[in-house]
């Protein structure tokens, strides 16, 4: 981080002076910054003779006093408060009275910190994220002591770095790691627990939500024993269960299974500090096949929504036979036609042919009755997200189902156990939670029950792949993997602004920058609707009793007053009407 920092100042042309604790750890440095601008040189965003500029301003030494002159001094020693408060108090007596003093902390009390100081009003936090010279988001944190001169100081210094700076209060993890580290802490916790392989949660939450790496690789890569100590700091300033490390997280840590930097954490690694994942004994095996699945051939899908033209429209390309069925002719004919748009989308966009966009069509038929269901293989409900309703549905399909069709739910909250019992064969169902839009999003949570029989969670395995989708085990609970796992955050990040922490823009700012977030949570949840947001956040504090989890009354508030996000016009912002 320290030589990533410097990279970034030198580029910028500022003079860098580069403190370590010994002779060898400086050389290391230099080198660093020299591999570093050379690769820069080789992709073409730096010239030699820029390279030259840069290696030249940065100087190392291994005494403080070195800082003697600077205007800003920013540490980025290890987490330890008794470390950084005896640097504090030695940079007061060899710095001048006018120069700032920043820590890199993301987890430690930047107004602790600056208490030490002799002149606390000119010690700030300077949140720089990994690895600095790529990454845009810098936080500048003020403490209640911070003087604003200070802070404006180091805020135009980030803009001229290249650099986004969200200004944000003191307390431990600010906005990013404030919601990145609880939301890392609840996927150490669901692994923990045998809810769901490794390999299914990191995979669930890059396709499921765009995320550019899985939270347990992520936490390989930050350092298990990093996540702990500041998970740590955080649980003690919040007393939210939510921040309270997973055991797991302390016995990988206490082991020396700290991740990349060990060559082990969650997953395995070629070598210590490499990312390269190798095969370990709990690596799946590759088409491993326990079970056959049940023969498909026909597919029927119950609905007229979006999400069910979407169902229906993924089997159709994958070809099968698709039956799709809704209340009415007149609703199945318009979700047919519903497909067809979008098909010729695909088409004008050069993702299908003419051709293959006609086939496809030509194999769903439209029905406005559930007995038209009587000869299909797999049956899958994509109606309202209503218990009762899908209970109803189950029973009409118990009736027209052949037996030994499998019958699966798309419910994203639900029991799918609930829905079961409403059948006479619950070991025949199952749930195929796909997400939206269907055609375009990879993955498919197969959630199996306590009476789920092994051959039928084979066959929706089987299908998945077939249909080219990515399938995820979970097993029956509230928000299967990735509603569990990103609802919790959502009402995070609406909670700081509702201790006026922080303001959605920041907080959108620091999720897309700093976290590698798609979107930011409250774009996020103004696109899902805060109705259905608010929805399943209930049903995760109905069925965990998590304090943490209870839904933010801003959030309640704003749903009470008809502002859903962009279906209805206003959310957390305002969008202009089409």
């Amino acid at each position: 981080m320290g030589t990533g920092i410097a990279e970034v100042l030198a580029q910028a042309g500022r003079e860098v002076i580069g403190i370590d604790i010994s002779e060898a750890a400086t050389r290391r440095a230099t080198a660093a910054l020299a591999a570093a601008t050379a690769r820069s040189v080789a992709r073409g965003r730096l010239t030699e003779q820029e390279r030259e500029g840069v290696l030249a301003r940065f100087r190392t030494f291994t005494e403080l006093t070195a800082a003697a002159d600077a205007d800003l001094v920013i540490e980025v020693v290890p987490e330890s408060y008794e470390l950084k408060q005896r640097l504090f108090r030695e940079l007061d007596a060899i710095v001048r009275p006018d120069t700032v003093l920043a820590t890199g902390t993301n987890a430690l009390s930047v107004t602790r910190l600056a208490a030490e100081s002799q002149r606390p009003e000119r010690v700030l936090g300077l949140h720089f994220f990994n690895p600095a010279p790529a990454m845009k988001l810098v936080e500048v944190v003020s403490s209640v002591l911070t003087a604003p001169p200070a802070v404006e100081a180091v805020t135009l210094l980030a803009r001229e770095l290249g650099k986004e700076p969200v200004s944000v209060g003191d307390r431990p993890g600010f906005v990013a790691d404030g919601l990145l580290f609880g939301y890392l802490n609840q996927a150490a916790a669901m692994y923990e627990s045998k809810y769901a392989s490794r390999e299914d949660i990191d995979a669930a939450m890059r396709l499921g939500c765009g995320l550019p790496m899985g939270p347990l690789a992520l936490l390989d890569l930050i350092g298990v024993d990093t996540a702990r100590t500041v998970l740590e700091a955080m649980y003690a300033s919040s007393g939210d269960r939510l921040h309270a490390p997973a055991p797991i997280l302390g016995h990988l840590a206490e082991a020396g299974l700290t991740g990349q930097k060990s060559g082990r954490g969650f997953y395995t690694y070629g070598e210590p500090g490499g990312s390269t994942i190798v095969r370990d004994a709990q690596t799946p095996l590759d088409g491993a096949r326990l079970v056959e699945g049940r023969p498909v051939a026909k597919v029927g899908v119950a609905g007229s929504g979006t999400m069910a033209s979407g169902i229906a429209q993924v089997f159709a390309q994958a070809g099968f036979a698709v039956v799709l069925a809704a209340r009415s002719q007149e609703k199945a004919d318009a979700a047919k036609a519903a497909i067809g748009k979008s098909l010729g989308r695909a088409v004008s966009k050069g993702k299908l042919t003419e051709e293959n966009a006609a086939q496809t069509l030509g194999r769903i038929t439209a029905a406005g009755s559930l007995d038209a269901f009587a000869d299909v293989d797999l049956a899958v409900e994509a109606v309202a997200e209503d218990l009762a309703v899908k209970q109803e549905l189950f029973a009409a399909l118990d009736k027209v189902c052949r037996p030994g069709a499998v019958l699966a739910t798309t419910t994203s909250s639900l029991p799918v156990i609930a829905i079961a019992r409403a059948t006479s064969r619950p070991q025949d169902v199952i749930g195929m939670h796909f997400f939206n839009p269907a055609p375009a999003m990879k993955l498919v949570e197969v959630v199996r029950t306590v009476l789920t029989s092994d051959d039928v969670h084979a066959t929706v395995r089987e299908i998945c792949v077939k249909v080219r989708k990515h399938p995820v085990d979970c097993g029956d609970r509230a928000g299967f993997i990735v509603n569990a796992l990103l609802f919790p955050y959502l009402n995070n990040a609406v909670k700081m602004v509702e201790q006026h922490y922080a303001s959605l823009d920041d907080i959108d700012a620091a999720m897309k920058l700093g976290g590698g977030y798609p979107m930011g949570p409250f774009e996020l949840l103004d696109v899902v609707g805060l109705d259905v947001s608010l929805a399943i956040e209930k049903v995760l504090h109905k069925e965990f009793r998590d304090p943490g989890l209870a839904p933010s009354p801003l959030l309640e508030h704003l749903v009470a007053a008809g502002c859903l996000g962009r279906k209805t016009g206003r959310g957390f912002r305002e969008y202009a009407r089409r």
